[in-house]
């Protein structure tokens, strides 16, 4: 019986009788791509930055003409005998400036427009990232991304806005770009260049809030209708998209942006001066003088821009992304 129980004892105890246990694999720990993140979407920060800074460029180049219209437009509301009407605006100037006068303050604007938007889309695709948490129908992370994104290129951008109206006025006192600029500073002070950028964000916020969240709406519905189909037509896409989203976010926004040129250019052309920039007594003046018709001015010079201009700007937009891909698969 001892023997027995030794032998069974060996028997179990041999290992080739041993069942074997599964081998346990090594503890792998994944760092997220890098430590901190540097790519969003296949692409580098600077590459948005690159890309949008191009965009923006051809948008405000592309539709300076139509952007000179709405300014005077606007401005003019508070003007002694001064017609505002499209047709007699872009007649007027035509007859008095030529073809030239489109472009007055194109320079202030080219120096604005660069740095504006390579903030502008960088901030917009940080943010969309972070608020969107990987859902890309996210409407909400969309607005409040658009939002962000215009609060920090504000910034960048108004200084340059004020100069580009004022040079944009008919019949401006003020010679050029440096002119202009030195003689704000020196009579106005600093602030003078910040006059309107509570307006500016406040009006801003509301238009990026529906542009951004219409143009990623209508871009996923319109490759959802033809889906096979959706690569060959992006440039369609994106342009049509970018459009539509243009033109429903200037038509909400317009009254706003009556206040912003009034500020923006106030004292210049006979315009009323404002003793601060209290948006609710700009927009008092303006009823008291033109009535509620006055908050609408230049409405249809401010869709006939953004409509065009967005199209151009997120299809150049994704044109430059398009060219970052293909640069980063091939290195």
């Amino acid at each position: 019986m001892a023997t027995t129980e030794a032998a069974a004892s060996t028997k179990f105890k041999n290992p080739d009788f041993r069942s074997p246990l599964p081998q346990q694999q090594p503890i792998e720990f994944h760092k997220e791509t890098e430590d901190v993140k540097s790519s969003h979407d296949g692409l580098e920060f600077w590459q948005f930055m690159v890309a949008g800074s191009i965009a923006g460029c051809v948008e405000h180049t592309a539709m300076f003409p139509v952007d000179t219209l709405k300014t005077r437009m606007q401005a003019l509301v508070s003007c002694p005998n001064q017609t505002v009407g499209l047709r007699h605006a872009f007649t007027s100037l035509i007859k008095k400036e030529g073809p030239l006068g489109f472009y007055r303050g194109i320079g202030a604007m080219s120096l604005g427009a660069g740095p504006a938007h390579a903030v502008y889309f960088s901030v917009y695709e940080f943010c969309k990232e972070y608020f969107s948490k990987g859902n890309p129908n996210n409407s909400a992370a969309h607005a409040v991304s658009g939002v962000c994104a215009t609060v920090a290129s504000d910034a960048v951008f108004t200084p340059m806005d004020v100069v580009k109206q004022r040079l944009q006025l008919s019949s401006t006192h003020y010679k050029g770009l440096w002119d202009c600029t030195t003689r704000v500073l020196k009579e106005e002070g600093f602030g003078a260049f910040y006059a309107s950028y509570r307006t500016t964000v406040l009006m801003n916020a509301p238009f990026t809030a529906v542009h951004f969240a219409t143009y990623e709406a209508a871009k996923t519905g319109l490759m959802e209708i033809s889906p096979d189909t959706a690569s060959d037509e992006r440039l369609v896409v994106h342009a049509t998209a970018g459009a539509a989203a243009g033109a429903l976010a200037a038509a909400v926004t317009t009254p706003l942006d009556v206040v912003k040129t009034q500020l923006q250019c106030q004292g210049v052309c006979g315009c009323d001066r404002f003793t601060n920039s209290s948006i609710r007594g700009v927009i008092r003046s303006i009823v008291q003088k033109d009535g509620y018709r006055g908050l609408m001015r230049g409405w249809k010079p401010r869709m006939l821009f953004h409509a065009p201009a967005a199209a151009i700007c997120w299809s150049t937009y994704e044109a430059g992304k398009t060219f970052f891909h293909g640069m980063n698969a091939n290195k």
